[in-house]
């Protein structure tokens, strides 16, 4: 059994506690926020406090909480074994005196959308593979996919995951208001959208590369770009030069 404290109210925090309060492998001793209104919720299942002095004694500390609040935070969890959940913090950044290390889900997450860890990657880091295989057996309470993942790594892996995941989404965006200008429905795009994301999981990306910038078909191009206003326009010029630039590497 390994038990828990989780630091942090918003969604990591939220997603982890309600996976580790639905497992019999792990006790969540105690949850911490900056306001317990903020963790109210969880008050009849777990004991919750706004006091970092009073913190219950258990195996691992997760801070699940933003990341410029991450070295503050755990200066106050002396003599521990503290771990963040960021992508982009290193493990050093922690300034406990105790031990550390990263638990990191990669995923986005809403507290309005459930979450399957089982198909959720986690990238662990510690100082020692005794606590290595800690945060393993943690993460396999809840999980499946675990990946040993150094803080230099886990760096370039969330710039990654910022193109893959909120730039895409951002095109979406672009794409549903351009939907919304010409009253199309954006869902016509969705089987669209699932068919690319299932197809880089057979071929790489750059093979499943279609499209106008792809073919080098300018009288193409030039009608979309006519049908755009100035910001739309820009990202469509960069992304298409972008996509040609690619297939002369």
């Amino acid at each position: 059994m390994i038990s828990v404290v989780i630091l942090g109210s918003g969604n990591v925090a939220y997603h982890l506690t309600k996976a580790f309060l639905n497992t019999e492998n792990v006790i969540v001793k105690q949850l911490y926020a900056r306001s317990v209104a903020q963790i109210q919720e969880f008050q009849h299942t777990t004991s919750i406090t706004d006091d970092i002095s009073l913190l219950a004694t258990a195996d691992v500390y997760i801070l699940a909480i933003s990341d410029n609040a991450i070295s503050e935070v755990s200066s106050h969890l002396q003599n521990k074994f503290v771990v963040h959940t960021s992508g982009s913090v290193t493990m050093n950044s922690l300034q406990n005196s105790g031990r550390k290390g990263v638990f990191y889900p990669l995923q986005s997450f809403s507290k309005s959308k459930q979450v399957n860890f089982n198909t959720i990657p986690f990238c662990l880091e510690a100082e020692t593979t005794k606590d290595y295989q800690l945060l393993e057996r943690l993460a396999k309470t809840i999980g499946s996919k675990i990946f040993s993942i150094n803080s230099l790594q886990r760096s370039k892996l969330h710039v990654a995951a910022v193109f893959v995941n909120n730039f895409v989404n951002h095109m979406y965006t672009i794409g549903n208001d351009i939907c919304d200008t010409y009253d199309v429905p954006f869902e016509v795009l969705l089987p669209l959208i699932e068919e690319t994301s299932a197809k880089i999981s057979a071929i790489s990306p750059k093979d499943a590369q279609t499209g106008p910038a792809k073919r080098n078909d300018t009288e193409t191009i030039s009608k979309h770009l006519e049908m755009l206003n100035e910001s739309q326009k820009e990202v469509y010029k960069l992304i298409t030069k972008s996509i040609q630039n690619g297939e002369k590497l």
